[in-house]
């Protein structure tokens, strides 16, 4: 089997329309998407269009959950005054940008999807099995918490720390946070990831980089008047906000 699990879309619309088009080429035989279309950048009604028309199975996300269902925040998990305002303006502008004919659509999103291949289970979720914006994170989430979370799955697939990493548990189950389409991985580098899975190889799960024009998704943000911190992350790979939930070893990695 060969299938690609995209996470955090983030309304980056130009980075899942390339990432579509690598998938496919790259012989994918099914295509997820674990939630939180919205927040950040520019347009959200494009990403939602492309993932809809393209019959994309998708998780719900905080994001997505907030949206649909018009609640007064994101619900990201932040407690951090600089990172709520931030929060506050993105969530604003994507609630308002958001056609009224997708958000009953998002609002019924399922919290979980799973399948079965060759004897085993997989199963994604956008933040945690048991919370919707769980941070589950390569260096702070110890293994007899992962081997809870997974349950009866021998896979489980998650996003919304918008950091890629891959973990095989003690005993053999393996976790994957499958990254951010919406915005560098926090290491100078502009592209964004997502996680492919096939089978036959040696190593079942890689890490697909995806170079999209990031330059054009740096225009339209400054034409949408959304924050110059954010079109700086798009511009330079570095994140500027969304820096208080890095455990330490995940945020020494960043520039700030």
């Amino acid at each position: 089997m060969r299938a690609a699990f995209f996470g955090g879309v983030y309304s980056n619309w130009l980075a899942l329309e390339q990432a579509l088009r690598d998938a496919r080429q790259r012989g994918a035989e099914a295509i997820y998407c674990l939630g939180d279309l919205g927040a950040f950048g520019p347009h959200p009604d494009r990403s939602i269009e492309l993932l809809r028309e393209g019959g994309v199975p998708t998780v719900q996300g905080n994001y997505d959950d907030s949206v649909g269902n018009d609640r007064p925040d994101c619900g990201c998990g932040y407690t951090d005054p600089r990172d709520n305002h931030y929060a506050r303006i993105s969530y604003a502008y994507t609630q308002e940008k958001t056609s009224s004919a997708h958000k009953p659509w998002l609002a019924t999103l399922p919290h979980k999807l799973a399948f079965e291949n060759a004897g085993l289970r997989y199963s994604m979720v956008h933040g945690s099995p048991r919370q919707q914006n769980e941070f589950l994170w390569e260096t702070a989430s110890p293994d007899h918490l992962l081997e809870r979370l997974c349950g009866d799955a021998d896979v489980l697939l998650c996003t919304h720390t918008g950091l890629h990493w891959q973990r095989t548990l003690p005993s053999g189950k393996r976790v994957v946070n499958v990254g951010a389409l919406g915005r560098p991985a926090n290491d100078g580098r502009t592209c964004v990831w997502y996680a492919f899975l096939d089978t036959e190889a040696e190593e079942p799960f890689a890490f697909i980089p995806v170079s999209y024009d990031h330059q054009r998704l740096a225009r339209e943000m400054r034409e949408e008047k959304l924050p110059d911190e954010f079109v700086e992350t798009v511009l330079t790979g570095w994140w500027t906000t969304c820096l208080e939930v890095l455990p330490a070893k995940e945020r020494l990695k960043g520039r700030f």
